[in-house]
């Protein structure tokens, strides 16, 4: 395969590395983002200067940032391996919105059409590709990556290198060979929401990441209220239905243990008339790409799912988390509650478990499956840790003391300036459940008002009126992404439109001045959300 690269200057003069100015820039073309979030400059500048770096940020800290704004920059093609390529297309889709030339290269696309998309990629259509580690070990996928000019991989959800992570994936182990068989190595940036020390340790040896840059970002999230409640089986179902009913017009996700536990509960919440789709392991593809489809197109407003969904979920809207039942690990159940409130916005992550949920952690430990070449003192080891692991899930669940500090704790943020009690959890606050277990209709969220700290664009509106102007933007908001076929938050953010209702734009460049849209789209949206802004 051959073909010209962008960038490609042969004997001239090479160019000057592209600068944060540059970066800024491009921030706000794309992203309408006069300035980056706390941790994503010093990444992005350490990319720039031709450093690795290595990214612990919390869900909806902006990771995916760190790694677009060089790849629009640097030239060349850059490569993301990430882990579920269900989520590659919406991915794409998402960048295109914003100008930014993306593609994927998975197992959904045919030889076919694998072979025209490695061929536009030589001849410099694209900026970013998404690939699944799998994809690594193709030989045909190595010749076209030695050819293509690559400047940087990104590592997406790289805590899945570790065995001591919690979605641990072996095939994340063949990135460093990748890498080294590169006619000339790029720059790499491995970047995850949720690791232990122990785990970013693992992330650099096995990566074989080259003095990088460590950003590690605090773990807080201001804009979730915590809760934790010890509830049966029945009594956590008949929860999980008088909560969704009561935010039945809020986007939420429900994480059951089991199958038959996914489709027991989408099968309650739908007599309830919530609209509730299932995904879980077995149901064929077809199935679980329609619930996606509809779930992050506004169509169902809640997905029941077991783990096998969200890993790296793009949907920004979420508003509510439900774990009906204990995980394995912190890691685990942060990184699943951290898919809300991903735009900033005040969301709820309430944690439902029961006694018999521990007995059945402790069996499934018990009998985890290895390797066959996998020692028996390694087993050993690997099931204490695993078990560590649930004591310190279980230490939260029973918890007598404030949620966050003892999340933010086990990841070994500083405490020193973080209050005893929060405002934003079930046990500084004494929050219960029992207003949904009656069933009847209370305001705000598990069982009191939502407490969660909206960032500064994420005030709540001030009157009906502002209501009234922001449910009319998100109906236009949906429309539009219906017609464009992308999911209604890659147009723009529950956040953005917020932003719009507070400052009423009456012009083109009054819009632009809103957090979130970029000039990109501007062009594309900017008309049609003045009129709907301005409509009498």
């Amino acid at each position: 395969m051959t073909g010209a690269r962008r960038g490609n200057t042969g004997g001239a003069q090479e160019p000057a590395p592209p600068s944060l100015v540059d970066a800024r820039e491009a921030l706000e073309r794309h992203f309408g983002y006069a300035s980056f979030r706390p941790g994503q400059e010093e990444v992005i500048s350490a990319i720039l200067a031709g450093r690795d770096a290595l990214a612990v940020m919390p869900t909806g800290a902006g990771k995916s940032v760190c790694y677009q704004i060089p790849a629009v920059l640097l030239g060349g093609l850059a490569l993301v391996v990430s882990p579920l390529i269900s989520l590659m297309d919406d991915q794409v889709r998402a960048l295109k919105e914003a100008g930014i030339r993306g593609s994927y290269l998975n197992s959904s696309l045919t030889a076919r059409q694998q072979e025209i998309v490695m061929r536009r990629a030589l001849d410099g259509w694209y900026d970013i590709m998404y690939v699944a580690p799998e994809r690594l070990r193709d030989m045909r996928f190595r010749s076209f990556a030695a050819a293509a000019g690559i400047p940087l991989v990104a590592v997406d959800e790289a805590h899945c290198v570790s065995q001591w992570g919690q979605d641990f994936r072996p095939a994340y182990r063949d990135i460093a060979g990748f890498v080294d068989s590169l006619p000339v190595r790029p720059v790499v940036a491995a970047l995850t929401a949720t690791a232990t020390r122990e785990v970013r340790d693992d992330v650099v040896d096995l990566i074989h990441l080259h003095d990088p840059v460590v950003q590690v970002n605090g773990f807080d999230r201001p804009n979730l209220s915590l809760y934790s409640y010890e509830l049966t089986p029945k009594r956590r179902e008949q929860f999980i239905v008088g909560y969704a009913t009561h935010n039945a017009a809020q986007p939420g996700i429900v994480y059951a243990t089991t199958r038959k536990g996914v489709d027991g509960l989408v099968a309650s919440l739908c007599a309830a008339g919530v609209t509730a789709v299932a995904y879980h392991a077995g149901m064929d593809n077809v199935d679980r790409t329609e619930a996606q489809r509809r779930f992050a197109a506004d169509d169902a407003r809640v997905m029941v799912a077991t783990n096998a969904f969200g890993m790296g979920i793009d949907k920004s809207d979420v508003r509510y988390v439900i774990n009906a039942g204990l995980p394995l690990s912190l890691e685990e159940y942060y990184q699943e509650a951290g898919r809300a409130g991903r735009d900033g916005e005040p969301a709820e992550c309430l944690l439902l478990w029961s006694r018999g949920d521990i007995r059945t952690c402790h069996y499934l430990i018990d009998n985890t499956e290895f390797a066959p070449d996998v020692p028996a003192s390694e087993r050993r080891r690997l099931i204490g840790s695993r078990e560590h692991l649930l004591g310190e899930m279980i230490g939260y669940a029973m918890s007598d003391s404030c949620l966050r500090r003892r999340i933010l704790r086990y990841f070994g943020q500083n405490l020193d300036q973080v209050p005893e009690k929060c405002p934003a959890c079930s046990v500084c606050t004494g929050a219960v459940p029992d207003a949904y277990l009656r069933r009847v209709d209370v305001p705000g969220g598990a069982g009191r008002a939502r407490r969660g700290r909206p960032t500064d664009e994420g005030e709540g509106l001030a009157s009906d009126a502002d209501e009234q102007l922001f449910q009319r933007l998100r109906t236009l908001r949906k429309t539009l992404a219906d017609r464009s076929s992308v999911p209604p938050y890659v147009v723009f953010s529950d956040a953005t439109l917020r932003g719009m209702v507070r400052r009423r734009p009456q012009t083109l460049d009054d819009l632009l001045c809103v957090p979130g849209v970029g000039a990109v789209k501007l062009d594309r949206y900017g008309d049609a959300f003045l009129e709907e802004i301005n409509r009498l």
